[in-house]
């Protein structure tokens, strides 16, 4: 018979005195500490070619970019989580005047992995459509030219996107900029590409 043991669950204050000195990152999920994976080089290319090249697009405009080290706090969900890229429109918020923890995304973009696409594409999306300011939501594939994409409306409608191919290039409406696939994709090795070059 197999003993389930207790599940223990932390305070905020708690969760925050342990991530100043954790060595990985986690997530906090209203009380439940999760330990974030690691990430594939595809992963890391992404997320370097979105913060090199959207930075560089953003630069002198009213917006600020951020990467997966600064944790966006949700407080209707009491979620505290690191996306892979975020961008804030003005002034960062900061959930109560830490300087750890912002609240106001406009953008935020997710480099799909195979263990936490759904629940990137699902839970997540519902979790960070509760942020006033956020207008936008990208979710890139690691394993093909495909980027699919969500922008609120006036009339707090979702419209949906997709991107697919090499050729095609993705407009990012909320800051009014656009990245071509070959820039976001750039040094990217899909797994058909590494077999056919063993084979």
């Amino acid at each position: 018979m197999l003993v389930q043991s207790k599940q223990k669950f932390y305070t905020l204050d708690e969760y925050r005195e342990l991530e100043e000195t954790a060595e990985f990152r986690n997530e906090y999920r209203d009380g439940e500490i999760v330990q974030m994976t690691g990430g594939t080089i595809n992963h890391s290319r992404i997320i370097r070619n979105l913060s090199r090249i959207l930075g560089n697009l953003l630069e002198g405009q009213p917006y600020e970019l951020f990467h997966n080290d600064l944790r966006l706090w949700i407080p209707r969900y009491r979620r505290g989580t690191y996306p892979d890229v975020m961008v804030i429109a003005g002034d960062p918020i900061f959930n109560d005047g830490r300087k750890d923890e912002i609240l106001n995304p406009v953008l935020i973009v997710e480099v799909l992995s195979k263990s936490t696409k759904d629940f990137d594409k699902e839970d997540k999306f519902r979790f960070y459509r509760s942020i006033p300011e956020f207008r936008e939501y990208v979710l890139v594939n690691q394993s093909e030219f495909l980027v699919t994409q969500y922008i609120k409306t006036e009339s707090n409608d979702w419209l949906f996107r997709e991107y697919e191919g090499e050729s095609a290039t993705v407009s990012f409406a909320s800051v009014e900029v656009q990245m071509s696939m070959s820039e976001i994709y750039a040094k990217v090795v899909f797994e058909t590409q590494e077999t056919e070059v063993q084979a």
